[in-house]
């Protein structure tokens, strides 16, 4: 398998090209090599694969994520299972804790983090009122208990909104929150429990090699060839009768003939500090205070036993091409009909071209909803099309 810097070999037939080595084009490609056992070309301008999920040790010999905290986690037994044939697991549970009015408390915002802010009097009349409406265990949406019949409830819910959720939306999106789709709002619920976890998903884990190496060996097999380093356009050039998944940005692939589609970027700052750790849990958001969003531990991610210890600030910024990465799609109404448009086109593509992942489809994916989005493709659409 090819690797930085290298080009596809002279003269092999190439059936595919997939633009972008992350989970949608890693999980894509190694379904078409191993099940159709057709060659695979997969392309990366970037000089490594795993897309944004990369991790590596730094100068100081701490292991990161390169493009932020990556905690993989899924209620889906049919992802857990694929991506196991490619990584032992080390379990990881994360927890996140928010700084609000100066004390750091559980997100998502639940039964501890009343106790920890509100007089005992008070959080236990709050907690109480909040079961008897939802029930234990619950994630309640924050828009819902705004709209709650109970007077404390909808106090309680303007101050996880105000507090919580509304600055911390707006230093990422650079949006207030009414302007995004509801589906943002729907990830920060309430939960009433004292769960301390940011995920409740059946399983959550590590991989115990890291991403990278997950990565290695997705793409390892022989009918997979890899060029890092390389524009698609070379690639497609070279291979011009070739059936095309494309991963990256949607917008792009038709040089922007409808207009930019909006994207969100990340800044990273490190900070190496000579502690064992820094923080108490992985990650600490800062809401209200500073202009990151979050810092997160990586020993806290990556189980590395080491005398120092990796702290990453995030500040998010606009994106622009050639300056910085496109991470997030603006779920927003405008949004929506800048890229309706480009739908149209993709549409007109089917048979040869698909797009998918987080950019092809300008949709907000999780890892485990971007290798579920992959196998799906493969199984109800690419497979037949291979075969014919």
């Amino acid at each position: 398998m090819g690797r930085s810097g290298d080009r596809e070999r002279e003269g092999a037939m190439t059936d595919w090209i997939v633009a972008g080595a992350g989970f949608t084009g890693a999980t894509l490609a190694e379904r078409i090599a191993a099940e159709l056992g057709q060659r695979v070309l997969v392309v990366d301008r970037r000089d490594h694969l795993a897309g944004n999920a990369f991790d590596g040790a730094d100068d100081n010999g701490i292991v990161h994520h390169r493009y932020g905290p990556h905690i993989f986690h899924t209620n889906s037994r049919k992802v857990w299972d694929y991506l196991s044939r490619f990584t032992d697991w080390r379990p990881y549970h994360h927890e996140v804790l928010a700084v609000v009015e100066g004390r750091p408390v559980p997100v998502p915002f639940n039964l501890e983090s009343i106790a920890a802010l509100f007089p005992a009097f008070m959080a236990e009349n709050l907690s109480r009122r909040v079961i008897g409406e939802y029930g234990y265990g619950r994630k309640i949406p924050i828009l819902k208990m705004r709209e709650s019949g109970d007077d404390e409830i909808r106090f309680l819910a303007d101050y996880v909104y105000r507090n919580v959720f509304e600055s911390y939306t707006r230093k990422q999106w650079s949006l207030d929150p009414d302007e995004l789709d509801p589906s943002v709002t729907a990830r920060v619920p309430f939960h009433a429990s004292r769960d301390p976890r940011y995920f409740q998903d059946v399983y959550q884990a590590m991989p115990r090699a890291g991403y990278a190496a997950l990565f290695e060996r997705m793409l390892s097999h022989p009918n997979i060839e890899l060029a890092l380093g390389t524009e698609f356009d070379d690639a497609r050039r070279r291979h011009p009768d070739a059936r095309v998944i494309f991963t990256g940005p949607i917008d792009e692939y038709f040089d922007y003939r409808h207009g930019a589609l909006p994207y969100r970027s990340l800044r990273f700052v490190h900070r190496v500090e000579e502690v064992a750790f820094a923080q108490p849990v992985g990650t600490v958001n800062y809401p209200n205070d500073y202009d990151f969003t979050r810092i997160t531990e990586m020993k806290r991610l990556t189980g590395q036993a080491c005398g120092r210890t990796l702290l990453i600030e995030e500040y998010p910024e606009a994106y622009e091409s050639g300056r910085n990465e496109p991470y997030y799609p603006v779920p927003t109404q405008a949004s929506r009909a800048l890229l309706e448009p480009y739908l149209d086109a993709a549409r007109a593509l089917e048979g040869r071209v698909w797009f998918a992942g987080r950019l092809g489809d300008y949709a907000y994916y999780n890892m485990d909803q971007a290798c579920a989005r992959a196998l799906a493709l493969f199984e109800k659409t690419l497979s037949r099309v291979g075969a014919a």
